[in-house]
């Protein structure tokens, strides 16, 4: 019974994946004749079957882009580079699509430090630095075996200076996963999804707006109190909208 149970998940899941890739390949066919739309939609059926990845939310991005609808635009840009934060095609096409919102946004100033701290941390996922941690302890203790192996004093000499290396760099990976796995926990960014948002200083429609944000500007939810939600832009202001005004990145 049990390996009847496995047959057959494994054949829904080959099926479904075959499925996802007859949808993608027909999406980006779409896609490069000019068919915005269509290949928008096939997109759109991948990710109802509960698939994602970075390539699937970079095409969207683009074909939203094309269709010259920023918000989604920019927000599957986003959602892809949070799978894939060093992808150089990523971090280009959301330029450009940032390029055509309405809100500049000013970052408060960042240190040198601070600035370089960010990048080393951010160029991999928690996950891919976990991945990475795990690649150099192996090589740690393969060389560290061979250090025993060896008849030479030359090869031995070389064999735990490397190992010794090895270790270094897999304990600042997973130093590094660490750091970046409570960063991600830590933040809830965001994207404007409706043509304008007024931010308002409390949760409730009786007060009036501070400000006014447009769609497709980032923004990090830092609180919510019903149907509201307190968020926080990169140059420090705070305010409530209306959660339905906006949408999470890290709702896979």
């Amino acid at each position: 019974m049990v390996r009847v149970l496995a047959v057959l998940f494994f054949m829904i899941g080959t099926l479904g994946h075959s499925q996802n890739q007859e949808l993608f390949e027909k999406a980006t066919t779409f896609y490069n004749d000019g068919e915005y739309e269509e290949a928008r939609d096939n997109y759109l059926k991948i990710l109802e079957n509960g698939a994602h990845s970075a390539a699937l939310y970079f095409n969207l991005g683009n074909t939203y882009y094309k269709l010259n609808d920023i918000a989604p635009s920019i927000y599957y840009y986003e959602k892809a580079l949070l799978l894939n934060p060093s992808d150089q095609d990523i971090l280009n096409n959301l330029s450009f699509a940032k390029n055509m919102t309405l809100d500049a946004i000013e970052p408060l100033p960042k240190t040198t430090i601070s600035k370089f701290y960010n990048k080393v941390t951010g160029y991999l996922t928690f996950d891919q630095w976990a991945y990475t941690a795990i690649v150099f302890m192996f090589l740690f203790v393969g060389l560290y075996i061979a250090f025993y192996y060896f008849r030479y004093s030359t090869q031995k000499r070389i064999a735990f200076i490397f190992s010794l290396i090895f270790l270094i760099l897999s304990l600042t990976a997973s130093t590094l996963s660490y750091v970046q796995y409570n960063r991600y926990n830590s933040e809830r960014p965001a994207i404007i999804y409706v043509e304008q948002a007024p931010i308002k200083p409390e949760p409730n429609n009786r007060s009036q707006a501070i400000f006014n944000l447009h769609a497709g500007t980032k923004v990090q939810v830092v609180e919510e109190m019903q149907d509201w939600k307190k968020i926080e832009l990169a140059d420090g202001k705070t305010g409530w909208l209306l959660s339905n005004e906006i949408r999470e990145l890290k709702d896979f």
